[in-house]
């Protein structure tokens, strides 16, 4: 019988993974979930997986390393916020990878692929020198997280950098950016797009419409159903995260 292997910290999408699995396979496919490098490699060294369900950054650390240490013949799908580009370093070593926010579709064509290569025999290994350059592309794409936005205004173009920024609100098809003065910026991208090309190290998405910065937060509160009060700088109104991302939001102040 199949057995898979997910590496996944973030429960939400760890839940919509094992549900994506079982929906494409129409039953339901053992697996082993482990939510850092260390448990990750206790399974792999125990154990024999048909195919892995990978993200990037786990509680203790890039993924990378763990298949830096020990060696892996098993199939790897990654599954991670980070961008397209990163994943250049894939074109010739025939791994299958999704993009949060994901969907089933995504999720469909990722499996679909595993199973063509693999019929057809073109998979290969993880290797030393794909592993140099998916580091390496990491490092590139951290390096080439946004540093500005180009604000219109009504007399002008101006220019928002993202240091300043304290907030971001969802405003129908764009956003509302608050910097730590207390002005207002008008983004003309939604919040996702946003929240792709932002840091994650330094910004959150506390719920469905808004994004902190992790340098302009002052004062935090306990609030009714495992959520969060968040007074921030420049803006008077606080802000709360929602019960599904309390808990994330908890472990990212702490990194």
């Amino acid at each position: 019988m199949m057995k898979i292997l997910i590496l996944e910290d973030e429960i939400p999408a760890y839940q919509k993974l094992v549900t994506f699995v079982n929906d494409y396979f129409k039953e339901t496919i053992p697996h082993d979930w482990a939510r850092s490098n260390a448990d990750g490699k206790v399974l792999l060294t125990q154990n024999k997986y048909d195919f892995i369900l990978s993200d990037i950054q786990l509680l203790d650390g890039i993924s990378f390393d763990l298949y830096n240490d020990i060696s892996i013949d098993t199939p790897i799908i990654f599954c991670s916020a980070h961008d397209a580009y990163l994943f250049e370093a894939f074109n010739t070593n025939g791994i299958a990878y999704i993009l949060k926010p994901y969907t089933q579709t995504d999720f469909k064509k990722a499996i679909e692929k595993y199973q063509s290569l693999f019929k057809q025999g073109d998979y290969n290994t993880l290797n030393q020198k794909t592993i140099t350059d998916l580091k390496m592309a990491l490092k590139e794409e951290h390096d080439n997280y946004k540093k500005r936005f180009v604000i219109k205004k009504a007399k002008g173009i101006q220019l928002l950098n993202v240091v300043d920024i304290s907030t971001i609100e969802a405003s129908g098809d764009f956003c509302i950016a608050t910097d730590f003065n207390g002005k207002r910026h008008t983004i003309s991208q939604n919040l996702g797009s946003i929240y792709q090309q932002l840091q994650t190290t330094k910004f959150f998405k506390i719920n469905r419409s808004e994004i902190v910065s992790i340098d302009f937060i002052e004062n935090l509160e306990n609030h009714f159903k495992n959520r969060l009060l968040i007074k921030m700088t420049g803006l008077k109104e606080k802000v709360m995260t929602s019960t599904a991302t309390t808990s994330e939001f908890r472990k990212w102040l702490e990194q």
